[in-house]
């Protein structure tokens, strides 16, 4: 057998040189301290991803459990942050008092006066390993495979801590809730912009579904829109006024295709009220004398600046699911549905009575030619090209439109074939009268 030489040799005497013991009562006391203060550690620590990742269902399952565990650990969660300040303190407590058994611990068996750099490898760097591995890493895991047994297991003790450590749990949170309310008094300064920055750089893998972009990239900027801006103009509604006969209602009603239609009297700018297709159907026998009149609903106005996620608020409250819109002076500027606004969201909603032809407002002759109808709303127009509607943000002044950004640009109703030029797009009015541009070319030049 051969001679223990080299390195092991020079760490074998310094080991036994600076070993003092014996193992008195003391030293194993404190031995036998640090091992129950680690088990209790572990089970703090545990406690903690038990009881904050008990998912909705599990959180019902407790509601039906009429077992005294049960019941605390949904008291316990009344109060998240007092639970959690009982838990970060008490484990801090149990920390620290490790800390220090420790270091009387080794001090009693051995003697680092001459090796003040291994004494500190021991002293810190092996405890605070063995405080991680077995106070913190292994019974978070093991609670977040076991969350309900183990909140059912901590429940008790954890109220005891509560009551322990309530005055310094107390100081914790009421600390924690001044911090709170001035950061929610400065604010966040982000702009949907850079939200939007910050998605492309989060979705820019492949791992990320296009449909999945695209519905993100729309809650982003959800709050952003304006009613104006996704509305169906007046010039497109289908009304009826007040006082066509029952069976030139009908007629108009198989037309449109429509589940609601609002009602005018006189002109469009007044409307009375909204029709119901299912309020009519039990009357369907009827002749022209029936006065339907009476069957219509009250009609919904909002402003055209009024933000859709607001909108989509008061839909929910209201039950309702179309609103008229009006413009500051009173009259009516379109109509906005609950369809409109999930679309914003979703993407194109179609139904079985909804034609793909209609519903495109736009015709791709290749990858940089286009063909639009003029009242294609500009936030449609950069969805199907792709592109951020923040470019055309100066040049379209009150615009919403495709046919009203051309009128921004030239200033004037333009000529047929006329062009104009916006950073690479190039914009050509195809078809003009004497009041719309009713169809625009648009060319995307590679710069």
């Amino acid at each position: 057998m051969e001679p223990v030489t080299g390195p092991s040799l020079q760490v074998l005497a310094i080991m036994l040189g600076i070993y003092t013991g014996p193992f008195t009562p003391g030293i194993i006391t404190g031995l036998v301290m640090m091992a129950l203060l680690l088990i209790l550690s572990a089970a703090i620590s545990g406690s903690e991803i038990a009881f904050f990742s008990l998912s909705p269902a599990q959180l019902n399952g407790l509601r039906n459990d009429q077992s005294k565990s049960g019941q605390l650990i949904l008291f316990l969660l009344e109060r998240p942050k007092r639970l959690l300040a009982t838990i970060l303190i008490a484990n801090n407590f149990v920390n620290v008092a490790i800390v220090i058994i420790s270091s009387f611990v080794m001090n009693g068996l051995f003697d680092f006066a001459e090796t003040p750099i291994l004494g500190f490898m021991i002293q810190v760097i092996i405890v605070t390993a063995l405080i991680l591995l077995f106070g913190e890493i292994m019974p978070k895991i093991y609670a977040s495979q076991n969350a309900v047994s183990t909140a059912h297991l901590m429940a008790h003790p954890m109220l005891i801590m509560r009551k322990v450590f309530y005055p310094l749990s107390t100081a914790l949170v009421k600390s924690t809730a001044i911090i709170d309310k001035r950061i929610a008094r400065k604010g966040h300064d982000i702009s949907i912009d850079d939200l939007s920055e910050a998605l492309d750089l989060t979705t820019s893998d492949n791992s990320t579904p296009e449909e999945e972009r695209k519905i993100l990239k729309g809650i982003v900027k959800f709050g952003d829109i304006a009613v104006k801006e996704i509305m169906r103009p007046r010039i497109d509604v289908t009304a009826v006024e007040d006082n066509i006969p029952y069976s030139s209602l009908l007629a108009a009603i198989l037309d449109s295709g429509y589940s609601r239609i609002p009602v005018f009297s006189e002109s469009f700018d007044n409307v009375t009220g909204i029709l119901y297709i299912k309020d009519i159907l039990q009357h369907l026998n009827r002749d022209d004398d029936f006065r339907w009149q009476q069957l219509q609903r009250t009609a919904f106005f909002v402003p055209e600046n009024k933000r859709i996620n607001d909108l989509l608020q008061e839909f929910q409250a209201k039950k309702i699911h179309m609103a008229v819109v009006v413009d500051e002076y009173g009259g009516t500027s379109g109509i906005i549905t609950l369809e409109d606004i999930l679309e914003e969201i979703v993407g194109e909603i179609n139904d079985e009575f909804d034609n793909e032809s209609d519903s495109s407002n736009y015709t791709k002759i290749d990858d940089l030619n286009y063909i639009f109808e003029g009242k294609t709303l500009l936030n449609d127009f950069c969805k199907v090209l792709g592109i951020e509607d923040r470019i055309f943000e100066d040049a379209k002044g009150e615009s919403d439109t495709l046919a009203g950004l051309i009128l921004e640009l030239a200033g004037k109703i333009p000529e047929t074939n006329e062009k104009f030029q916006f950073q690479q797009y190039v914009f050509r009015a195809e078809t003009v009268d004497k009041r719309r541009i009713k169809r625009i070319r648009v060319s995307i030049v590679n710069e």
